[in-house]
Formats: C-alpha cells, structure tokens, sequence
C-alpha cells in the first residue's frame, strides 16, 4: 500500500512532465522530423564504421548501431565523441559512456520488444504485468550481452553469469527504472498504433541512458566495470583527431 501511495505521489510530482510532452511525441510532424534525424544519423554512422572505423570491434559495432537507432542524433554524438578511433585521449566520462552504450544496447532492444510484444500486440491492461515482463526482457538482454562475448573468450556459464549480475545490475536496474517509467508516466494509455506509444518509448529510452550514465561512470571509477576498451588503441596508424 505503501508503494502504492509513493509511485501516486511520484506520478503527481512529475505530470508537468507529462503535461508537456505528450502533444510533443503526438505530433506527427515533430516525429516525421525526429525519424528523418534518426536515418541520418544511422547513414553518418554506418559511413563513418565503414570509412574510418573498420578497426572497431563488430560487437561495437552493432552496439553503437542500436545506440544511434535509439537515440538518434544524440546517440551518434556518444559516438562520435566517445567511441570512435579518432578520440584524442581516452577518460573516465567517455569509458563511462561506452559502458552505458554497451548496456544500453541490449537493455534497449528487451524493453523495446517488451512494450510493442505486451502493450502493443496482446494490450495487455495490467501495468504490473507489462513492467514486470518488460523488466524482465531488459534484464535477459542486457545480461546476455555481457555473458555472450565472454564464453566466447572462453569463460564458464556460471562465471560469465556471476560477472554480468555483479557488474550490470545496478546500471540496468537504474535505466530499466527510469525508462519504463518515463514510457508509463507519458504513455501508459496509448495502443499500439498510436504515435504517441513509439514516441514515448523512443523518448523513455534516451532518458534511461542519461539516468544510467552516472551509475555506469561510477562503476567503472570503483573498477566494478572496464568501460570497454580504448577505441584509440585499435587505431593506432589511422590518425587522430582532436576533440
């Protein structure tokens, strides 16, 4: 009951929020823009991979294709800044935004699939059972791209599995929070195809990655997380440059 009363009073806190960005992520014409920046940013990326940053990883590589799917000009500015071989030095700030993107990308796709599979195509009504199962999607995804490169190193299942719980929780559970709370504060209403259901949960999942962001830059501080590697190591010989 309790919990019930704090998520109510939380709700009531932030319905400004709410208030303002539902006719923004209703409007179709402010949509049909933010799509167009989304396919630029996909092409500028998808050049700039081929042209000058084949020496990437294809795990990051694909990482950074959903981080930009998902957040569009923004997600390619995490990119271009953070993960591109032609930074001019590596930092705490951007070894925490490629950790971020790297959960970001898995979290993203489980709550992507979570909302459209159980708000959109069953419309199921219960809140409780679609945050539940979209968490849950979240979580598997997340986990499974930290488990899956590394018993392709050559780590045990249980090992793999200890090391992705102990190092992905907190950032997943912070940006799974935030965001599916962000896409039921906006949108807890809306069907499937309405435009307001995408926008929301394109929204949701970019306030997700800031929310996350801090979390993630904190771990890799304490050495909880590695950051990724240094995409700068990977292009030595290929030129650097500055910020």
């Amino acid at each position: 009951m309790q919990l019930h009363q704090l998520i109510k009073q939380i709700e009531h806190m932030l319905a400004p929020v709410r208030h303002v960005m539902k006719p923004i992520l209703s409007d179709p014409m402010l949509m049909g823009v933010w799509a167009l920046l989304v396919v630029v940013s996909v092409g500028t990326l998808l050049w700039d991979i081929r042209r000058r940053n084949q020496a990437l990883p294809s795990l990051m590589k694909g990482v950074w294709t959903l981080v930009v799917l998902y957040s569009g000009p923004f997600g390619l500015a995490v990119y271009w800044y953070t993960g591109r071989t032609q930074i001019s030095h590596d930092s705490l700030w951007r070894r925490g935004f490629r950790s971020t993107a790297h959960c970001y990308s898995g979290c993203g796709a489980g709550e992507v699939l979570g909302f459209a599979l159980l708000a959109g195509l069953l419309a199921l009504q219960s809140t409780l059972v679609v945050t539940a199962g979209t968490f849950t999607l979240a979580y598997i995804f997340g986990y499974a791209l930290t488990v899956g490169p590394l018993m392709q190193e050559g780590v045990g299942f249980r090992e793999a599995m200890f090391d992705a719980l102990y190092s992905e929780t907190p950032s997943i559970t912070i940006m799974e929070i935030s965001a599916i709370g962000t896409d039921l504060l906006i949108a807890s209403q809306a069907k499937i195809g309405d435009l307001l259901f995408w926008g929301a949960l394109a929204f949701s999942l970019s306030v997700g990655f800031l929310f996350a962001f801090p979390v993630n830059a904190l771990l890799v501080h304490f050495g909880v997380k590695e950051g990724m590697m240094n995409p700068a190591e990977m292009g030595q010989g290929q030129g650097h440059s500055a910020d």
